[in-house]
């Protein structure tokens, strides 16, 4: 053996030395102190050393792993150990190791799965302590361990090796590789009908080659088999008995193709289990390998590397030595073995005997004997016992030493840490360096700079000293001059000491002046006081009769009347603007709660001003003003007194009586709705409880339908009253709170009918019994396609029936016998007529006479799709499954194509019709005998239950039939239909099934919805819950963790739910701590948690009462009901049947197959490829719903040429090869029901929109050169290609068209092969907008009751929805008769002014869930502002619009990444633009004036997106947005913004509103303009109102009543300001009593110019002054008064602080400005608070 080791730094070897050194050499080597010594053998060196270039010999450098190099370069040769490179230090491809380090560790080959037996790698390396396999290319894996996609084999197993997959060219052409198996190379998916391993042969029932000609044809054999290759039909087999189930075609072909599966199949179990057995050993090998892999690598350490390399010796040699040992034993095995087999055949060959045979063996066992006796066998087997003891001794000698390795190698890791650390700090010690000579080059820059710099101060210097000497000599010139004007100032002071003599002369003349006419005053004494008696006498003599008024009517009406006789108003006005101002109610609480914070603050306010006492010109000037408001107030008391006198007493108390009787009316007709609803949640429960199991009980189900029938009756009679009445309720009060009660109650008769509609039970009908249906449908969605099913039963042992077999089935059509569906019994055949406004269709079932029918349930379902119907009728049988179905067709010949049905005067009469109705001749027939339940109309779930009136029908004389389960077919008696108000409840589930150590639940879904609750558990604060979100699986559950709840979530998008197809759906909870979610037998997602058992015993299926979805546990997780069918509901495998489960409630069986509606979103639309040729002939039609005035509706081309239909401001266009037809009406946009028919024939084109038909002539009638046969691809809601249509948002229904290849059929939206963003479930288009007047939220801002007579005289016109924003516009127009400017200037429809303080804004807190896309126009002259933001509590999720520097930037948050779209241009123009911003999955786009799309891409695969309430416009609350904003942009947005829509939908209704305006058209200036829709201002802290102040301001109002000013305390105290009629008052209350003065100017304050008020008070004692008109008053002396420091409210005060005696409660409309308090200026847009319609520093000046 021999060890190697490496060169000191003092030049000697270490104690280890090369290999083939020998001893003596390092005596040469000592001797000359260095290696370089000349070792020559022969004319070179020895082997080992290289010759340098100077001649002599240095030892080569090859890492122990070559014995030679080359001369000149020490380049290494023949490298051993798989070793390569020019020093052996590395490890050549396919091999792993430190080439350097030496045994254990040199290079070995790739573990890729099995080191040499089987390496399928390129090369390998190691990473994080584990091997990495550059893979060949039909491998795959981290270690080669499986076939790469297209390839299959098993590397794991040795010799084998990756095929290419063979499948004949017949898999999917659209994957990259061929699809099979990846162990058995089995084709999956074979297409173009062919089968078999390699999908080599053609399918059953088809014939041909399948994998050079690929031509499998379909047989034609009329459905019997034919032969595989030449496509012969095979003969039939003999008749076989009717009583068997066996198909009628040939049992040989029957047994031979079983024959064949079966042999294809057993190859396919011998090829999975050889392949398994492999598996199993290959994988055993690998495990072997890695653990000696690990155990060699343990192996390692310069210390004990001898030890290593002796052992490896002594082992190899021990194995070589075990092998030819075991080679040995294996042949004298073979020997024995092969003597033994002869022995058997020996004796029968010699013919020995028995006898012989004994004797023979017994020889042989005595030879066998002496062979182990002798001796070099005992010698072999003592030897051998000793090399085991030996081995064994050796094995622990081994594990020992690799004990101590494993403590010692457990240092290297804190070893190469701590040399990692050191490496860490040496570098940025480095970097410290670098960046300290950086400093030093930077400081030497600075310093030469520094130096230049002062060398060019140093001469400024010197200039500078220059012109300071210049400077000195100008100002001694200057002194010079100055002495001439100190002469004349000399002269001048002379000139003032004589006038100050002349002053004192004229003081004193003054003082003697002031002594006469203080004299004269004293004559005046007396009349000043009975003056002023008199007065007090007048004011007391108001009061009395103010409070006599008062107290004979305690509501004011009186009063009110008095005041409305001075302005030409009627009591009406004043009951009209009571119900204005209590429809303000919830709007003033929130205002006081927006000021509630500066009403506990006392704002103390000082006067320094004195009051001083009147001079005698100012009593004189009294006494004539106290004369003369004497007389004027004497006769406005005669005045009021005649008037009150003269007025109509008994039409004013006729008035108030109506009044009366409207509001009892309106109170009773609430408590009896409160009433009647009550117990209909208890009927409901009753019904489900009793319609349980009816089958084995007959009693029950009896008198559960009787039930059921009494309380459905109850509710029918019931119900008009009571929407009649809430009607009335809400057209006397629009905008009253009562409005949510009566939505809520309307919700509940909602409900109830939708559970009735569900009650699936049929009724017997006796040939004079009816039901009237309510038939749950608008009937404008029955136009153009109706279908209906129902189940039917014949008494046929009826003897009326048998005298009569004709009957009457159903009618649904208008009273007058017009436009029609119906379903009779004639001439024993059923058929099914129908009239679309001409002459009658009728379809008899001919080919299934209704005598042949069973006695039992069978299924009907008729269909009309525009002028074509069709009838189905399915036969169950008794004994199978199986089912016989009959169709027939007819079409009517007219023009006709569309079922009109009136609302008003629509019926649906079943069984029967009531006395006195008229029914068409065709089903003038007599009523029907047996049993019947209806099912769906137009896939809504329908029931008889559900009616309006009942005729003759006893269900305890005549029960209902009890429906057989065959009448089910078998998706109907599993699935459950939920339309997303409805759920399951399962109670106590643990007794069909224990929780335990694996505890599961499965479910199957389908539905084309994006989000639904599937289950939920809760117990208290526990919960489980698994929903759907945007299509994928969602489960949270909290059974108490101490981390809170746990979320398992398909965050990979494995499995979409919602694409109208059946996912089972399976949940394991598996040892009570691990969650496990499978879809469709897939493992999806799992997630482990705290050891905790489920606390559950219910469980809720589809939904859940309201109280609990919207519970504070829930409450985040914004959970709605599921819409869709749900089946096979399990709980440890234990099924459930919902529908007899007694919680259940609002769902049904049965399951549509097809989806008929689509709502389309903006940016969405759907496409089919058919057969079809709209340009020769061609009939088509649907139904859409929307509010948006332009979109595209449908699109086809062929070549250039192009067939639409779209939505062009308001009107339907069609388009067809360049020729337009449009409607002649615009308002299709209205949120209702429209339907259009498109017809195309080589003569003309014709467009039909709600009856209205326009045609023109086709001027293209040839069109040979089109290719009809050909498939063609349409698109329903807009199209993917660049068309002048933006893309359709709402609702396209029950659409259909001619077909080449199939019949007319309605579309079935969810076949379509591509879908972008379209939603298949419900219609989710709003009504349209009404009138704000009955829109407003709880806190915006309203208008304080009406302002003039006009408006109050247009109140029904403006009540109308029909009149829209536009009346409302132009009745705000008009003026009050005394105001020169009209109340509202001229302003932009829909827009708002934002700005003038930096929080203005608009909050919305109703707001859709899903956010993607936003519109938005905006009009502005400034650089920064917030336009749009909403965030979640913590502004983590966050998405924001504003400008910063004119430009305009969309900002929001993927995950942790802000993804910001800025535009290149400036938009601050001051004109209007039009700005899109969408957030889609994994895009940003950022769209302006339909012209510029900029946008940007994100992972969208990031956590769930959330955002919360309010919504946020035209700027921000205090401290919002700074978190992810700069903070000018946070300030508000000022300009107009308007048409705000969120996903296609118009956001009017602000919740709450602070300092916006409507946005004013025309000119403007400075001023704070408060709207007419009410609003205030609340000072800051700096300004108060205490005993002494001085308040100045102007206004220019634009109504003649309002309040200017107000201050409130705490202890009651006020004062306030406000203009009634044109007459303005101060009036107080000092803590004593009120006290008020008023100017009434002889000009109009409401005359359009500015007018300046003037308030001064000192403690009692107020003054008025009003544009030089001034008035004073005063009040009692309060000894006690404080001076306290109260909120200010300028322009209105909330409703709550106002106090009873004032004459005025509305705001203030107009503007305002310079106002001042203490002759301080006071800016609004500093104030504490803006609330309400108030625009800061900008009014309208006209």
């Amino acid at each position: 053996l021999f060890f190697w080791g490496k060169q000191t730094r003092r030049g000697r070897l270490t104690a280890n030395t090369p290999p083939g050194t020998a001893a003596p050499l390092l005596a040469a080597g000592k001797e000359c102190g260095t290696w370089l010594c000349p070792q020559f053998a022969g004319a070179g060196c020895q082997e080992g050393f290289y010759r340098t270039s100077s001649g002599k010999c240095s030892p080569c450098n090859c890492n122990g792993n070559a014995n030679r190099c080359l001369d000149g370069s020490g380049i290494c040769v023949d490298c051993q150990r798989n070793t390569t490179g020019q020093h052996c230090e590395q490890c050549p491809d396919g091999f792993i190791g430190d080439a350097v380090r030496g045994v254990p560790t040199f290079c070995q080959p790739c573990p890729c799965p099995l080191p040499a037996l089987a390496n399928f790698a390129v090369s390998c390396y190691r990473r994080s302590g584990s091997v990495r396999c550059v893979c060949k290319e039909n491998y795959a894996g981290p270690n080669c361990e499986r076939c790469a996609p297209g390839y299959y084999g098993n590397p794991l197993l040795i010799g084998s090796t990756c095929k290419k997959c063979d499948c004949n060219g017949n898999s999917d052409p659209n994957l990259i590789f061929e699809d099979c198996d990846e162990v058995t190379g089995q084709c999956r998916n074979c297409l173009h009908h062919t089968t078999g391993f390699n999908c080599e042969r053609c399918a059953p029932g088809y014939y041909g080659d399948a994998r050079f000609a690929k031509n499998c044809t379909a047989c034609n054999c009329g459905g019997r088999m034919c032969d595989s290759q030449t496509g012969e039909c095979l003969a039939d087999s003999p008749e076989v008995s009717t009583d068997t189930d066996c198909p009628t075609i040939s049992c040989d072909k029957c047994i031979w193709d079983l024959t064949d599966d079966i042999r294809l199949s057993v190859l396919t179990i011998d090829e999975s289990k050889s392949t398994l057995l492999s598996i199993s050993t290959g994988v055993a090998a690998q495990r072997r390998l890695n653990d000696l892999n690990l155990t060699t690598i343990h192996l390692q350490g310069n210390e004990a590397s001898s030890k290593g390399r002796l052992v490896q010796k002594e082992t190899t040699e021990i194995n070589n030595r075990a092998s030819q040992l075991v080679q040995q034993l294996n042949n004298i095995r073979d020997n024995i073995e092969e003597i033994n087999s002869k022995s058997k055949y020996y004796a029968i060959q010699q013919e020995l005997s028995p006898e012989e045979i004994a004797q023979k063996r017994s020889v042989a066992e005595e030879m066998l004997k002496e062979i182990k006796r002798r001796k070099p066998f005992t010698n072999q087997r003592q030897l051998a016992d000793e090399e085991e003891s030996a081995a064994k001794e050796l094995l622990q000698q081994i594990e020992a030493f690799h004990e101590k390795y494993n403590d010692t190698r457990s240092l290297v890791t804190d070893v190469l840490e701590q040399l990692s650390e050191q490496d860490v700090k040496l570098s940025d010690l480095e970097e410290a360096l670098h960046q300290a000579l950086d400093y030093v080059i930077q400081t030497e820059d600075i310093n030469r700079e520094n130096t230049a710099r002062l060398q060019r101060q140093e001469k400024q210097h010197e200039k500078i000293k220059e012109q300071i000497n210049e400077v000195n000599s100008t100002l001694l010139s200057a002194t010079t001059i100055l002495e001439g004007p100190q002469k004349v100032n000399s002269e001048l002071g002379e000139v003032i000491k004589n006038a100050s003599g002349f002053y004192a002369e004229i003081d004193g003349a003054k003082k003697e002046l002031q002594e006469k006419i203080a004299n004269l005053s004293l004559f005046d004494d007396d009349l000043v006081e009975k003056a002023m008696h008199h007065a007090h006498n007048l004011r007391r003599l108001a009061d009395e009769l103010d409070g006599n008024l008062y107290g004979v009517d305690s509501n004011g009406l009186v009063q009110r009347a008095i005041n409305a006789s001075n302005v030409y108003e009627n009591i009406a006005g004043y009951i009209e603007e009571a119900n204005k101002v209590a429809s303000l109610a919830l709007n003033t609480t929130n205002r006081v709660k927006d000021v509630s914070n500066f009403c506990n603050t006392s704002f103390y306010f000082t006067m320094l001003r004195d009051f001083s006492s009147y001079t005698i010109a100012d009593t004189s000037w009294q006494v004539n003003g106290t004369f003369a408001r004497m007389s004027s107030l004497r006769s406005q008391l005669m005045r009021a007194i005649s008037k009150m006198q003269s007025a109509e007493t008994e039409e004013a108390r006729e008035r108030l009586e109506q009044a009366q009787l409207k509001t009892a009316e309106a109170v009773s007709a609430t408590t009896t709705v409160t009433q009647a609803t009550t117990p209909m949640d208890e009927n409901v429960k009753l019904w489900s409880q009793n319609l349980q199991d009816f089958q084995h009980n007959s009693e029950a189900y009896d008198s559960a339908v009787h039930s059921a029938g009494d309380a459905v009756q109850k509710l029918t009679e019931v119900f008009p009253q009571l929407l009649d009445k809430l009607r009335k309720v809400e057209q006397k009060a629009p905008a009253n709170n009562i409005s949510s009660s009566i939505q809520r109650i309307r919700e509940l008769i909602a409900q109830t009918r939708s559970v009735a509609s569900k009650v699936q039970v049929s009724m017997m009908f006796e040939g004079q019994s009816a039901v009237e249906v309510n038939p749950k449908i608008n009937v404008e969605e029955l136009k153009s396609f109706t279908s209906m099913s129902l189940y039917i039963k014949l008494h046929k042992d009826n003897p009326q029936l048998a005298a009569s077999p004709d009957r009457f089935i159903l009618y649904l059509g208008n009273k007058n016998a017009k436009h029609y569906i119906g379903l009779a019994i004639k001439n024993d055949n059923l058929v099914y007529i129908y009239n679309l406004g001409g002459q009658d269709v009728e379809i008899p079932l001919d080919a299934k006479p209704v005598s042949t029918w069973p006695s039992y349930f069978s299924i009907i379902k008729i269909e009309r799709i525009g002028r074509h119907g069709k009838m189905f009728l399915t036969v169950p049988s008794l004994s199978s499954t199986a089912e016989e179905k009959f169709i027939k067709k007819g079409e009517v010949l007219g023009p006709g194509s569309l079922l009109n049905l009136e609302p008003e005067n629509a019926v649906f009469y079943v069984g029967g019709v009531p006395p006195g109705f008229k029914l068409p001749p065709s089903l003038n027939l007599p009523g029907f005998i047996g049993c019947l339940e209806l099912a769906t109309l137009n896939d809504d779930v329908i029931s008889l239950y559900n009616f309006k009136h009942v005729y003759n029908i006893d269900t305890t004389t005549s029960p209902p039939c009890a429906r057989d389960k065959l009448a089910f077919t078998q998706s109907r008696a599993v699935s459950y239909f939920f339309d997303g108000s409805g759920y399951a409840l399962a109670r106590n589930i643990e007794r069909r099934g224990k929780f335990s150590q694996v505890t599961r639940f499965d479910i199957e879904v389908r539905t084309p919805t994006d989000s639904g609750l599937i289950l939920l558990m809760i117990n208290g604060s526990m919960f489980f819950s698994l929903e759907m979100h945007n299509g994928f699986l969602y489960l949270r559950y909290d059974f108490g963790f101490s981390n809170g709840p746990m979320l398992l979530e398909d965050s990979m998008k494995k499995a979409r739910i919602n694409d109208a197809k059946f996912h089972e759906i399976s949940i394991i909870y598996h040892n009570s701590k691990k969650m496990i979610l499978v879809v469709d037998r897939r493992h999806i997602k799992s997630v482990d948690n705290e050891r905790t058992a489920m606390p559950f015993t219910d469980i809720y299926i589809g939904g859940a009462p309201t109280e609990i979805l919207h519970s504070r546990i829930l409450e985040a997780h914004l959970l709605i009901g599921f819409k869709g069918c749900m089946k096979g509901f399990q709980f440890q495998k234990k099924d459930f049947n919902l529908l007899e489960e007694p919680g259940t409630l609002g769902i049904s069986y049965g399951c549509p197959e097809d989806s008929l509606v689509t709502s389309f979103n903006g940016e969405s639309f759907i496409a089919s490829s058919q057969k079809v040729s709209l340009f020769t002939e061609f009939e088509g039609g649907f139904n859409f719903r929307t509010l948006q005035p332009s979109g595209l509706l449908f699109y086809y081309s062929e070549g250039s040429d192009v067939l639409s239909i779209s939505m062009e401001r308001g009107a339907v266009v069609l388009n067809a090869s360049g020729t337009k037809i449009q409607s002649p009406e615009r308002n299709y946009n209205d949120g209702k029901t429209h339907f259009i028919i498109t017809s195309v024939t080589p003569e003309r084109y014709e467009l039909t929109v709600d009856d209205k038909k326009q045609s023109k002539k086709n001027p293209a009638k040839d069109r040979a050169g089109k290719s009809p046969d050909s498939i063609k691809k349409f698109y329903f809601g807009g199209s993917p290609l660049r068309t002048q249509q933006a893309n359709f948002t709402g609702c396209i229904s029950n659409a259909y068209f001619t077909r080449l290849d199939q019949e007319v059929e309605v579309e079935d939206f969810q076949k379509y092969s591509e879908k972008v963003q379209a939603s298949l479930y419900g219609c989710p288009v709003e009504s349209p907008p009404v009138a704000l007047l009955h829109k407003k939220g709880k806190n915006s801002s309203k208008a304080k009751g009406n302002r003039n007579k006009k408006v109050g005289r247009d109140k029904d016109k403006i009540s109308q929805p029909s009149s829209g924003l536009k009346k409302l516009y132009q009745v705000n127009f008009q003026r009050e008769p005394q105001c020169h400017l009209p109340m509202n200037p001229k302003a932009t429809e829909h827009a708002y002014q934002f700005g003038g303080t930096a929080n203005s804004r608009q909050e919305f807190d109703h707001i859709p869930k899903d956010l993607t896309q936003f519109s938005i126009s905006l009009k502005t002259h400034s650089s920064h502002g917030m336009i749009f933001y909403i965030s979640d509590e913590k502004e983590t999720n966050f998405m924001a619009l504003f400008v910063a520097h004119g430009r305009l930037i969309f900002m929001f948050n993927a995950g942790h990444q802000k993804i910001r779209i800025k535009s290149q241009e400036k938009y601050n123009d001051g004109l209007w633009h039009n700005v899109i911003f969408i957030r889609g999955k994994n895009i940003g786009r950022l769209i302006i004036d339909g012209l510029r799309v900029l946008e940007e891409s994100f992972d969208g695969n990031v956590n769930t997106w959330q955002v919360t309430e309010p919504l946020y416009i035209g700027g921000v609350a205090p401290g919002k947005a700074v978190k992810n904003i700069q903070i000018n942009s946070v300030y508000s947005f000022s300009g107009c913004l308007s048409n705000l829509q969120l996903n296609g939908r118009s956001l009017t209704s602000a919740s709450q509103t602070f300092s916006v305006t409507p946005c004013y058209e025309g000119p403007s200036e400075a001023g704070t303009y408060f709207s007419s829709e009410g609003g205030y201002v609340v000072l800051d802290e700096s300004f108060s109102l205490g005993l002494k102040f001085e308040v100045v301001f102007e206004i220019r109002p634009r109504s003649s009543s309002g309040i200017l000013l107000h201050g409130h305390s705490v202890n009651g105290e006020y004062l306030n300001m406000h203009m009634r009629n044109g007459q303005v008052t101060v009036k107080l209350n000092n803590g004593i009593r009120d006290f008020s003065t008023s100017v009434t100017l002889k000009q109009s304050l409401c005359d359009g110019r500015w007018h300046r008020i003037a308030v001064i008070r000192d403690a009692n004692v107020v003054q008025l002054d009003v544009d030089s008109e001034v008035n004073h008053v005063v009040g009692p002396l309060n000894p006690k008064a404080t001076d306290h420091r109260e909120p200010v409210f300028i322009g209105g005060v909330p409703e709550s602080l106002l106090t009873s005696s004032l004459t005025t409660r509305n705001s203030f409309i107009g503007c305002i400005r310079n106002f001042m308090i203490d002759e301080k200026p006071v800016s609004f847009s500093k104030a504490a608070l803006v609330s309400g319609a108030v625009s800061i520093n900008t009014c309208p000046a006209a």
